[in-house]
């Protein structure tokens, strides 16, 4: 009996990680660029507070621009 409680429980948590792998996989609908949107509009941000949101987008937007400074001194460094 105990035997059986333990698969049970196993198996309950087999299907609860299977759900929560596919709930986080699926894209929803949404495509790249409506997703990079929204990445860069703070929408996941809280929308009450108005710093956090104007904070949100700059800290998105410089770190862009980090990367792509970074990757433009690796061409540089790489090729000539």
């Amino acid at each position: 009996m105990t035997g059986s409680n333990k698969d049970n429980q196993q198996g309950k948590e087999a299907q609860r990680i299977l759900q929560r792998v596919g709930d986080e996989t699926v894209s929803s609908g949404l495509s790249f660029t409506d997703r990079t949107k929204g990445h860069f509009s703070a929408k996941d941000a809280d929308a009450s507070d108005p710093i956090e949101v104007l904070g949100t987008r700059i800290g998105r937007a410089l770190g862009l621009l980090v990367v792509i400074a970074m990757f433009i001194w690796f061409l540089i460094s790489f090729f000539g």
